[in-house]
Formats: C-alpha cells, structure tokens, sequence
C-alpha cells in the first residue's frame, strides 16, 4: 500500500481524537500499549543541514531528535585542525552517544587534496568520507583507500553538477574499483535531474554506502527543498527499497530549506519518516 501525507495525518488525527475520549481508571488499566516497532534503519544526520550551528548546538540539537548517526561536515570538525584537536571533537560527539560514522562532503581536486582528506579521516577515527574526487584522480584515490582501508562513498549532486551529476555517473566511473569505493545517493539532487531514486537505490544497491534523505518541491533543476512528505518524492517507496537491498548504512537527514532555523522543518521530517517506517 502507498501511503501519503493526508494517510498520516489521518490516522494522527485519529490517534488525537482517541486520546481525548473520556475513560475510565478501570479500562486505561486494562488497555495494552502499543509497543512501537524497532527501527529497521539507522536514522542521521549529515551535518551541513546545521552549518550555521556549531558543534555543541548540532549535538544537543541530534540529542534532541534522537538521531544516533552524523557525518560531520568541515564547519563542525575543520579540516585545519590537530589530531588532538580532533580528538576532543570526536570524542565529545561520541560521548554524547552518537555513533559518528563519516566526514563530508569533502570535495578533492588534487593528489594533495586526497593525502589530507584520509590523513583527516583516520585522524578523526571515522571508517568512511563522503566526497568528491576528480574522475582523473580515481585510481590514485583507490590507491588510498587500499593503504587507509577507509570507505569512499561519492555523492550525487544533481542539475548542474559537471563531476558526479546522477548516481549512475558516479557508478560507471567505480564500478570496477576497489568495492571500498561507493555511492551517497542522495535522492533530492537524483529526483530534481529527472531520475527515480528507488530505481537508483536498486540498480545500484552493491555500492550504496551512504544515503542523504530529503524531499524536493519537484522534477527540475529549478524545484527546491521542502520538509520530508511535503515533496514529490515516494518516501515510503524509497524506505521500502533501503529495506529490500538489505541496507544497513545511515539514512541522514539533510534538510537544506532554511538554514537559519532548520530544527522545525528537520524535526518534522524526523517524524514524518520515522511514522512511515513504522507503517512499512
């Protein structure tokens, strides 16, 4: 079954109604709640949705959703910094149990560009980069990879991006590489140059190692973000396809409408797709 937006509203309206019916001690006694499914996919956040925030605020505020997953963007964990300097980042991001399990996106045009991006990695202890390498500089970002034994998931970035624009044009680009090196489909740039992102996450379920999770006002290069179930995007169909592949990354929330006060909007769409996966 497909549900929409209103199907959710619906039945929240319903649990409201149920909620304010009189009853008595007796029955609330006897009813048995409803204990909520377990989550089938890890919920995160890619941290430029908060880049006007600083560290400390994106970890109260992912203790507040109750997000377990970040990848850290440079404005959170900077790339100039020291290992030891990183090594408080991390270990506070840690402490405040989240699992951090990436950095990016970090963009590399350069064989020096790729040097620090893995130095940085390791020094942060994380086990994968989301970024972006020139398609000359593949083999000696494979080359890297095998010596760091760190994951690289590239990310899509839709109209107008001459590098990686779909996930298929990171997926010809790697298909023969070393499988350490992976996609970041992210489906709001996949949906707004044409193309379905279930269909994506399925042709090229192999290398899919990283989601970023939105929703788009629609198909084109002019179409804008929006709060998740306010789009065009089948987010039940897209979860369901996360689920059939047996995907067992981060799905992260990155909401790009409003970055000057994000949490409403992000916090909606934390609810809207934790509802959806407790109907699928």
């Amino acid at each position: 079954m497909k549900y929409t937006r209103n199907d959710f509203l619906k039945m929240a309206g319903l649990g409201l109604t149920a909620s304010l019916a009189p009853v008595s001690v007796k029955n609330l006694v006897a009813q048995t709640p409803v204990k909520p499914k377990a989550d089938r996919l890890k919920l995160g956040l890619a941290s430029y949705t908060l880049h006007k925030f600083s560290l400390d605020e994106t970890i109260n505020i992912l203790q507040r959703l109750e997000l377990k997953e970040v990848s850290l963007k440079e404005m959170h964990l900077p790339m100039n910094a020291t290992p030891a300097q990183l090594q408080e980042m991390t270990d506070k991001v840690r402490k405040a149990g989240i699992n951090l399990y990436g950095v990016g996106v970090i963009y590399m045009k350069s064989e020096q560009e790729i040097d620090r991006a893995f130095a940085y990695a390791k020094n942060a202890g994380v086990k994968m980069i989301v970024g972006v390498p020139n398609h000359e500089l593949l083999p000696y970002t494979e080359k890297k990879i095998k010596e760091y034994d760190i994951r690289l998931a590239i990310h899509n970035h839709g109209p107008g991006d001459k590098v990686y624009p779909s996930p298929e044009t990171v997926y010809e680009k790697i298909k023969n590489l070393d499988k350490r090196i992976g996609l970041c489909i992210d489906i709001g740039h996949t949906q707004r140059i044409g193309l379905d992102p279930i269909k994506d996450t399925l042709r090229f379920a192999d290398r899919i190692y990283d989601v970023h999770i939105k929703d788009v006002t629609g198909n084109t290069e002019k179409d804008t973000p929006t709060e998740i179930g306010r789009g065009v995007i089948d987010i039940p169909g897209f979860l369901k396809a996360l689920l059939k592949i047996k995907y067992t990354g981060s799905v992260s929330m990155e909401y790009e409408k409003n970055a000057t006060d994000p949490v409403p909007g992000l916090a909606e769409s934390v609810g809207y797709t934790r509802g959806v996966m407790q109907l699928i």
